[in-house]
């Protein structure tokens, strides 16, 4: 993901790295001074003060920081013939607070904290406004999200109750514990999870145990539109007396063929942006 703010007429740089904001070193050292944005980022790297945040900072989210080239690069600092580049900071001490690439998309971009840091360096003004546009920016994220996952949850909700109920009242024995119970519940899920995305739910958490979350949470507006027409289509097979397996493979059918409907449809498009 890459985004760009408007700060007092200088084009800023966002992009997202290990599920990060980092925002353009670059960028903010060109509002200073277009043509030697390097040695602005340079002069501001090589202040004490400025190695000293840094170093705070990598400790505090770094646990591979190196502690000891640190305490090296810091002791240098106060010397007239003291220089350090972005480059030389993250090669020496394995920092993660700032990334420097080359080629056509490249630059020096940093985490928010270190950038707002730079920020405040250039002018306490432009922080100011560098802030504000980037928390304007974070809000917009978080209402368009905010409405296509009502939008599209709700679809899966609509027959929520009907579902669980035909399950209640043609799966489930007279007699049961609560936690057999719950487990024909989570069997009759995966039996919707397996049509649609091909894999149950504990198989989706041990592919994926460094996401939040369940296997619906990360689900396309198409798969969500599907599995809110999967749940009626099933609820009714279940008071039928269609066995389970006979329901997975009318279900898995259908999913497929809506798959191939809903992937050109215009107005599926336009809930997904």
């Amino acid at each position: 993901m890459k985004n760009k703010l408007m700060v007092q007429e200088a084009l800023i740089s966002i992009r997202q790295h290990e599920k990060e904001d980092f925002i353009s070193l670059t960028d903010i050292a060109r509002y200073k001074d277009s043509d030697r944005s390097d040695y602005i980022l340079q002069n501001w790297m090589r202040n004490r003060e400025t190695i000293e945040f840094l170093g705070l900072w990598e400790k505090i989210n770094n646990d591979n920081f190196n502690s000891i080239e640190f305490d090296g690069i810091k002791n240098k600092s106060g010397i007239n013939s003291f220089i350090l580049t972005p480059k030389q900071w993250i090669n020496s001490t394995n920092a993660i607070g700032i990334i420097s690439k080359t080629g056509r998309y490249g630059g020096t971009f940093a985490h928010k904290d270190v950038a707002f840091e730079f920020a405040s360096w250039i002018s306490a003004e432009f922080k100011l406004f560098l802030i504000k546009e980037f928390q304007r920016l974070k809000n917009e994220e978080i209402e368009n999200k905010s409405l296509e996952w009502d939008l599209s949850r709700s679809l899966s909700r609509i027959n929520y109750k009907i579902h669980t109920d035909a399950i209640k009242e043609h799966l489930m024995p007279t007699i049961l514990s609560k936690p057999k119970n719950s487990f024909v519940y989570a069997n009759e899920a995966d039996v919707l999870n397996m049509a649609l995305f091909s894999m149950t739910a504990k198989e989706w958490r041990e592919e994926n145990s460094d996401k939040e979350g369940n296997i619906r949470d990360y689900a396309s507006v198409e798969q969500l539109i599907i599995l809110s027409n999967m749940e009626s289509v099933n609820a009714e097979l279940i008071k039928q007396g269609m066995s389970q397996s006979d329901r997975l493979i009318v279900l898995n059918s259908m999913a497929i063929s809506q798959m191939k409907s809903l992937l050109n449809n215009p107005s599926v498009k336009k809930i997904g942006k």
